[in-house]
């Protein structure tokens, strides 16, 4: 499995917030803040908070993924690099609503096998 597929399945290479980061954009960062804050009603996501190199990558992350991520904290504890490794990923409340919403995310991680 690549290394930018997160612990849920998203892939952080296409992720505006890692682009950004990559790229140093500080227009794609406020794009992505405004975006991200609508989407979340989270006024407290901005321009200064989009940075992150992946889930699964070393380095930065955005504040939510590396605090307060369910899916990536119950990895973390089982030892799983995704959800993917997990026998209960298909029925699994936790990673359900990501999987729900974001086809691809099912598909890598179930790829990853």
């Amino acid at each position: 499995m690549k290394q930018l597929i997160a612990c849920c399945g998203l892939d952080c290479e296409n992720c505006d917030a890692r682009i950004a980061t990559v790229r140093n954009d500080d227009g794609l960062r406020e794009k992505t803040a405004r975006e991200w804050s609508a989407m979340n009603n989270a006024p407290e996501i901005t321009a200064a908070t989009i940075n992150c190199m992946g889930c699964r990558a070393d380095g930065v992350k955005f504040a939510y993924c590396s605090d307060y991520c369910q899916i990536r904290k119950c990895v973390a504890e089982k030892g799983f690099n995704t959800c993917g490794d997990c026998a209960e990923v298909e029925r699994c409340p936790v990673v359900g609503a990501v999987l729900q919403h974001a086809p691809g995310a099912k598909e890598n991680l179930l790829s990853g096998r």
